[in-house]
């Protein structure tokens, strides 16, 4: 692929930004010449390779992994109306075999509840059986007719995990929903990505559920992107799709579940977080290169230089680094701007004077510069990756809380969703969502919210002034 050595717009200008980071950092490639489907550079399916496997280890904990059809027939995929209301307008159709006209047209999967339910509903008999935790991670399409943006709005998602679950009790369903939600903060804790839960207006959940909590993050333009759902579907799909057991006293009983997902806006919020002017700022835990090794060839010390570079890379892979050495012929400024492009968290140089002296030079993404001494430069690596972390949690966390206002009044909400995110009493009618949305020029994001950087309240209803509980009201992606 050519060297790109051009300049990155500012990530004040950040709708310019995010589409030039895309290919100038090598993480998809636009011009597919179908719209909404993209595909992902070896850069940028590495940074999803280490996310998602983060996500499968969360998920391998109390769940096993398995793989449904893509297509799914009519005839089952129109049984839930709730459902299918939700979906219909996105649905791409296979209504062909060759040329020959297909008895029942087929659907490619927008989602996986009535691909995998008429199944469950021949695995699951008794209560011995319960509960069931499934996840598989898949492509889906929807024929989105909104504008497209990659890992944000797509016509195909390449990298949807969806998990769903089947309980003996709506209790234990409910209990599951948090449980998701646990799992969901750990790897955004992981990807070092602060976030928001909420509990999604009735309007507003997903098609037949009984309620949907979203995990939402800030972006730098203050729009909200939504990062993860966790979908509490009573039994709803049970009794479409007759999933019943039998109870300890004989008796058959329609089965509780839930649903949860999470997709490639997860590596959208890493990227957007974290980059800054100069290009990606990756995380260690989810950078297909951790360390890069950029030797400083200076007269005739070139062989010794190589030499020590190529110790100090087989050192850190032994260790368990995702190194690389870079000794191509270019200027060391070069590779410098080439791999902070790419945001890899650590760069170790070494030079004629630091074999001398018997240290390496460390340089994390964001500048900061340390001497490590060579006979420990495995430990002060892992320490300088631990610091430099943190460092991008608590700078995330910052700028997410500075675009968090607490408002009173509806000029007061206006003027924060220009920036971020409002916070605002409602009283949870939808009269009133409808009078709060067109008066700031944004949307109810959600109630019962869940954040250690909001302080929750009741109080007067924004709108009507009855009496209201927090609520998040934010421009979304």
């Amino acid at each position: 692929m050519e060297e790109d050595t051009g300049v990155l717009p500012r990530k004040d200008d950040f709708s310019q930004w995010y589409n030039e980071i895309l290919w100038r950092a090598e993480i998809m490639d636009v011009r597919y010449p179908v719209k909404g489907l993209y595909v992902w550079y070896p850069h940028g399916f590495g940074i999803r390779k280490r996310a998602y496997g983060i996500l499968r280890d969360l998920m391998d904990r109390d769940h096993a992994e398995t793989m449904f059809p893509l297509l799914i027939p009519e005839t089952e995929f129109m049984k839930e109306a709730e459902h299918i209301k939700g979906f219909e307008d996105e649905v791409y159709w296979v209504t062909h075999g060759g040329r020959n006209e297909l008895d029942v047209p087929l659907a490619l999967r927008p989602t996986s509840e009535t691909a995998i339910y008429p199944m469950y509903s021949l695995w699951i008999r008794s209560h011995t059986d319960l509960p069931l935790k499934l996840y598989q991670i898949v492509n889906t399409f929807r024929y989105e007719t909104k504008h497209t943006r990659p890992l944000i709005r797509l016509r195909e998602i390449t990298s949807f995990k969806e998990a769903h679950t089947v309980h003996a009790t709506w209790e234990e369903a409910a209990a599951q929903v948090e449980v998701a939600l646990g799992l969901y903060r750990e790897f955004y804790d992981s990807l070092r990505v602060p976030v928001i839960v909420s509990r999604r207006p009735a309007w507003d959940k997903f098609p037949g559920a009984d309620y949907t909590i979203a995990v939402d993050t800030i972006m730098p333009d203050g729009k909200t992107l939504q990062i993860g759902t966790v979908h509490m579907l009573g039994d709803h799909f049970s009794r479409t799709y007759d999933i019943t057991y039998e109870d300890a006293n004989g008796e058959r009983q329609y089965a509780y579940q839930t649903c949860y997902g999470i997709s490639e806006r997860s590596i959208a919020a890493v990227v957007s977080v974290h980059g800054d002017d100069k290009g990606l700022v990756l995380p260690p835990e989810v950078a297909p290169i951790e360390v890069v090794i950029v030797p400083i060839i200076v007269g005739k010390r070139r062989e010794e230089v190589l030499a020590a570079a190529g110790a100090l890379q087989e050192e850190f892979r032994n260790a368990g680094f995702a190194v690389k050495l870079d000794d191509r012929d270019m200027r060391p400024g070069a590779k410098y701007y080439h791999w902070e492009m790419r945001g890899v968290p650590l760069r170790i140089e070494v030079g004629p004077r630091d074999i001398d002296a018997n240290t390496v030079v460390a340089v994390t993404r964001t500048g900061r510069k340390t001497t490590l001494d060579r006979r420990g430069v495995v430990e002060g690596v892992c320490s300088v990756l631990a610091q430099f972390g943190e460092e991008l949690s608590q700078a995330a966390r910052q700028a997410m809380a500075a675009r968090i206002a607490v408002t009173g009044t509806l000029d007061e909400a206006a003027a924060a969703v220009k920036t971020g995110v409002a916070v605002v009493h409602w009283c949870g009618s939808q009269e009133c969502a409808e009078k709060i949305e067109a008066a700031v020029d944004a949307s109810i994001l959600g109630s019962d919210i869940r954040s250690d950087l909001i302080a929750v309240s009741d109080g007067p209803c924004i709108a009507c002034g009855g009496n209201g509980t927090s609520a998040l009201v934010a421009r979304t992606y």
